[in-house]
């Protein structure tokens, strides 16, 4: 596995390119490339001082409140807000500087991690190693990471772990680990332009991540929008039921079409087709966006519709 130069990144998305090669503008476009909660948690009114004061201390702890209790994350952690899950996971690296520099990571998975610690000039290895990393759920096919364990510290990514709380390891990080918990707001809340995330660790984790981001990571708006939806449990907990249904609504329709069984979450799908090129370009020609992996050529993946008409388009689509 190549371990020099800048990593590649291949993500969903790519709207602008997709309307390139097949036609329409942006607007024509649904866009199920991505796994983002397609109905986001509804925006609380700002107050306007938000956007011309400096973050203060009260609002990064207020949001810490909230995501403590929203993921019951136990006294010896403690809890970083950052800009974005990404940010955190181009330094976490650094913090690993005394280890052998050698790194596992479960893959197929999310590709920010390798580009990050091949960057970093890290070795990714298939192979046991002094630091692992798992998207758990993972990404693309919703398997999940072992249990923590003392001999191996281990990264997990929870960015879609808020669809399935019950399988979180945060329970499970004792008091001398040096093990790490990513929470995203971008997929389970749909609101990825928030850019907002979390670190959780041990203090002693927390503190060199802090210093190594500096003061005002997060934005004020961002800060005052965390805290209100992590402590909106109703909505969670409505959103996870509707997300079930709809997952089993998409697997029926794929189902019917000729896909293979489904796997993943139940905010993104992952079938296995004869060739998913074909049901990407299908699909294109009605302006339907979905992802397809350059090492399977049998995968494809849909995130979930939500407006009516836009499940009655994918369903003409299909046919």
């Amino acid at each position: 596995m190549s371990t020099g130069g800048l990593h590649k990144r291949d993500h969903g998305g790519g709207i602008d390119a997709a309307a390139a090669r097949y036609g329409g503008v942006r607007g024509d476009w649904l866009d199920l490339s991505t796994g983002i909660n397609p109905c986001p948690y509804p925006m609380p009114p700002l107050p306007a001082d938000l956007w011309h004061s400096l973050p203060d201390h009260g609002a990064e702890a207020a949001l810490i409140a909230a995501a403590r209790g929203f993921w019951s994350v136990p006294d010896h952690l403690d809890i970083l807000p950052t800009h974005g899950a990404s940010a955190a996971i181009a330094r976490l690296p650094a913090l690993f500087a005394d280890l052998s520099r050698t790194v596992r990571i479960d893959e197929p998975t999310y590709n920010e991690w390798r580009a990050s610690f091949t960057n970093a000039g890290w070795r990714v290895t298939e192979t046991a190693a002094a630091l692992e990393v798992y998207v758990h759920p993972n990404n693309p096919d919703g398997r999940l990471g072992p249990a923590p364990t003392k001999d191996i510290i281990r990264i997990y990514d929870e960015s879609f772990c808020d669809i399935m709380p019950e399988a979180s390891h945060l329970p499970h990080i004792g008091h001398e680990s040096r093990d790490i918990i990513l929470k995203s707001f971008g997929k389970f809340w749909g609101l990825a332009g928030l850019r907002l995330g979390f670190v959780i660790s041990a203090p002693q984790v927390i503190a060199s991540l802090r210093e190594a981001l500096g003061p005002w990571s997060v934005s004020g708006p961002a800060l005052y929008i965390g805290a209100h939806a992590l402590r909106d449990h109703d909505w969670a907990k409505a959103t996870r039921a509707r997300l079930n249904e709809d997952a089993a609504r998409l697997d029926a329709l794929m189902r019917d079409a000729g896909a293979g069984t489904a796997r993943g979450t139940s905010l993104f799908r992952l079938f296995h087709v004869s060739n998913a090129q074909d049901w990407q370009s299908r699909l294109a020609a009605h302006h339907i966006w979905t992802r397809i992996f350059p090492y399977d050529s049998t995968m494809i993946r849909l995130g979930l519709p939500y407006a009516p008409e836009d499940w009655q388009r994918l369903e003409k689509a299909l046919r």
